[in-house]
């Protein structure tokens, strides 16, 4: 009976695991936080402990959505909603008088593509980065739980309102309410469902290469050739946030001329964007030290946004990159 009974588990171990990288972009957007790999983990928990009542009513795939969302909504009871520094006020001047830490809790954290985006054709990869990018997972954040999954549900994973109830265990009519809702909200934020649905445009290699040289060599021309005069810059967690390339050049040579000299490392795509690694000179000349997880935005082929998340210590593991490089600029 033994032998029988772990025979029969490890099929349903493995069909569960299936829908990991799903479930964990689906958390990933319903909580906008790394600990949606908590969320999936719990969710998994959950439906391991129950599949022996799994009567087969309903797909696996929903009933494993409808236990994740349970997770999600269990996870965001009493939590403030995260954002990011744009969402919080205006933009200021660029002095270290401004730049003032306010608890992480609060940030949207930025999690690997890898982890979070199945593999699919070129048009639905497209659009499943463009709904995890930064600025769209902030927005589904001033959501009411159950209406921001109803939109993710609807919108980005194209379910029918009727598949959305039965997961929901609602009524089709609240469905389409809080959908209706849901989209009129983020509209007033400029990100409807349109925006989010076309394709981002992507940073070409090139751009990406010649930024990372001119950020290395701080190089003033180089770099205002490739960064939009209206650029955007911010640093979580510190709620300092820059508008136009002439704060961010007086940023940088200013209280933030520690970063001259640094060495930047490609380190994959993250939230639908590139991600790159940057360490500064360590004090005591004897390597770089981790600074800051930076993603790159481009916009008319120039870079629109950078934003430098300064969590390291939990984010460069995260993202495989080491914590320190010597001075030939290799992992130490």
């Amino acid at each position: 009976m033994e032998d029988q009974a772990t025979r029969t588990a490890v099929p349903g171990a493995e069909d569960l695991e299936r829908y990991r990288t799903e479930l964990t972009g689906y958390c990933y957007r319903m909580l906008g936080a790394a600990d949606a790999e908590d969320a999936v983990q719990e969710a998994m928990l959950r439906a391991w402990r129950a599949l022996d009542r799994f009567e087969g009513r309903s797909q696996l795939r929903s009933w494993l959505y409808r236990i994740a969302t349970n997770v999600c909504i269990d996870m965001l009871d009493g939590r403030k909603r995260r954002a990011m520094p744009m969402d919080l006020g205006p933009a200021a001047a660029p002095e270290a008088a401004n730049l003032n830490p306010l608890p992480e809790a609060e940030w949207i954290q930025p999690m690997p593509d890898a982890m979070m985006l199945p593999e699919s054709d070129p048009a639905e990869a497209a659009v499943a980065r463009e709904t995890v990018r930064v600025a769209f997972v902030a927005a589904l954040q001033v959501l009411p739980p159950r209406q921001r999954a109803v939109l993710i549900l609807c919108e980005v994973l194209r379910w029918s309102a009727q598949e959305t109830a039965e997961l929901l265990e609602t009524s089709v009519a609240s469905v389409n309410s809080a959908l209706q809702r849901a989209r009129a909200t983020l509209s007033a934020r400029d990100l409807d469902r349109d925006a989010v649905g076309a394709a981002p445009e992507g940073a070409d290699a090139e751009l990406l290469a010649r930024y990372v040289t001119a950020f290395e060599g701080y190089d003033l021309d180089a770099l205002t050739e490739l960064i939009h005069e209206d650029a955007v810059q911010s640093m979580p967690p510190f709620g300092l946030w820059l508008r136009g390339r002439g704060d961010m050049f007086t940023w940088w040579w200013g209280p933030g001329i520690a970063c001259r000299g640094s060495r930047v490392l490609p380190a994959g795509t993250a939230n639908g964007l590139p991600a790159f690694a940057q360490y500064k000179p360590a004090a005591d000349g004897s390597g770089y030290e981790p600074w800051a997880l930076q993603l790159v935005r481009a916009e008319g082929g120039r870079i629109a946004e950078l934003t430098f998340f300064l969590e390291v210590g939990t984010l460069f593991p995260l993202f495989g990159m080491p914590l320190r490089l010597d001075r030939d600029g290799a992992p130490a």
